[in-house]
């Protein structure tokens, strides 16, 4: 299959400004294209990978692609659809997320390719040195407020109310699109659907001052099966910064995926080949209680992030928290399976089970913790225990540091 033949099936196109247009251009030879990545944090989420997903499978196929990092835009905020304006951040801070925004891009896209190497750049460079003067007759020009207003970006904002920063987001978008037209020769924009308007302005901008083709194409926003917003938690979002969500909890948000969710994930998120995904997609249907769809969606997506190394832990944790073989893990396996829940430090090596499970907060008083124990719903690493007694040692500990206590199916504790 073609670049374009492949989002088709992947599902990853939704709309194009002129599909046949952009079909013959592709045919023609590479082309260089773009997707702007605002730092409105410190790090990316798992929302932000499509569509720099979609700019390596284009990279795949021959092309040139650049990820723009807004590190002037991301001083002014987009119209998100939000009642509440996007607070303003510091110019220092937008400059220190950007940087870190860039480190995460760049094991994903190829910067040595021979042929197509991906480029990373910032808009900060040529939006802090525009005059406003300028830009309002050179730019501003081709931008009647009817048009603006007709997008639904702006449309959707103007009865809870929109700032003019980021009613001005539409026409800085565009200016970039026409920078990168004009200064690397970049043809296509892709992003998101709720980019659309913003995209479309960009490639107008670019025939009303050029007088050229240039070419938009976005895909469908990413939403879980039952509704949920994607890429959220109990625990809350999913970072790509392992220090913000570890390996292991990248991983456990993969894993935990339901089936219809996992065989969509399969062909958004990862780079196997059609026969390979519709083979998941067989197994799961016939099979659904192995689970390989979401198994291999979760080791794909660890890999692609966090390295073949840590896709290997995160599976490895998964997997003895599963079967209960805590023994088999390292300490650093220990600390990033269990960062994310409640832990307490023993003060006393020997202390009393029933003693333990009170001041822990394990159960809520001693006569709830007997009723724990004795219905066998206590569990020390990984062995049920029935004796309320019980010294909990640190000798007895995992590595001589590490008690996990499980209570019921799945509440885990971690005992140091």
């Amino acid at each position: 299959m073609d670049i374009m033949e492949d989002l088709q099936w992947r599902g990853l196109q939704h709309q194009v400004t002129d599909q046949d247009g952009l079909a013959r251009r592709l045919q023609s030879g590479p082309i260089t294209l773009y997707n702007g990545l605002d730092p409105t944090a410190d790090s990316l989420t798992i929302g932000n990978l499509v569509p720099i997903l979609v700019l390596r499978r284009f990279q795949l196929a021959g092309h040139a692609p650049i990820a723009l990092v807004g590190g002037g835009t991301g001083l002014i905020g987009d119209p998100s659809g939000k009642s509440e304006e996007r607070g303003l951040n510091p110019e220092e801070t937008v400059a220190a997320w950007t940087e870190k925004i860039r480190k995460q891009v760049e094991p994903i896209l190829d910067f040595d390719a021979p042929g197509n190497p991906a480029q990373i750049v910032n808009n900060f460079d040529w939006l802090t040195s525009v005059k406003a003067i300028d830009f309002l007759r050179d730019v501003g020009k081709h931008f009647p407020v009817p048009y603006m207003l007709a997008k639904d970006s702006v449309a959707s904002r103007l009865k809870s109310g929109i700032a003019f920063t980021e009613f001005s987001y539409m026409v800085l978008q565009a200016y970039d699109f026409l920078q990168l037209f004009e200064t690397r020769n970049c043809e296509l924009q892709v992003g998101g659907s709720d980019q659309w308007g913003n995209i479309t302005a960009g490639s107008d901008l670019i025939r009303r001052c050029t007088g050229k083709k240039s070419y938009g194409l976005t895909h469908p926003l990413v939403t879980r099966a039952e509704g949920g917003k994607f890429g959220k938690t109990e625990s809350g979002t999913v970072w790509l910064d392992p220090q913000r969500t570890s390996p292991y909890q990248f991983y456990q948000f993969w894993i935990n995926a339901d089936d219809q969710s996992a065989l969509g994930y399969l062909r958004f998120f990862t780079f196997l080949e059609r026969g390979a995904i519709l083979d998941l997609e067989a197994a799961t249907r016939s099979h659904p209680e192995k689970r390989e769809a979401q198994r291999t969606l979760a080791r794909e997506t660890t890999t692609l992030i966090h390295g073949r190394e840590n896709a290997r832990k995160a599976e490895k944790i998964s997997r003895a928290l599963f079967y209960q073989e805590l023994q088999e893990l390292e300490e650093d396996e220990i600390e990033q399976g269990f960062n994310h829940v409640p832990s307490y430090t023993m003060e006393e090596s020997g202390t009393p089970l029933l003693e333990l499970l009170v001041s822990a907060r394990i159960s809520s008083s001693r006569r709830q913790a007997r009723e724990d124990v004795g219905n066998g719903a206590i569990y020390i690493n990984g062995s049920r225990c029935t004796d309320p007694n019980l010294p909990v040692r640190r000798e007895d500990g995992l590595h001589g540091k590490y008690v996990v206590i499980r209570r019921g199916k799945n509440k885990y504790f971690l005992i140091r």
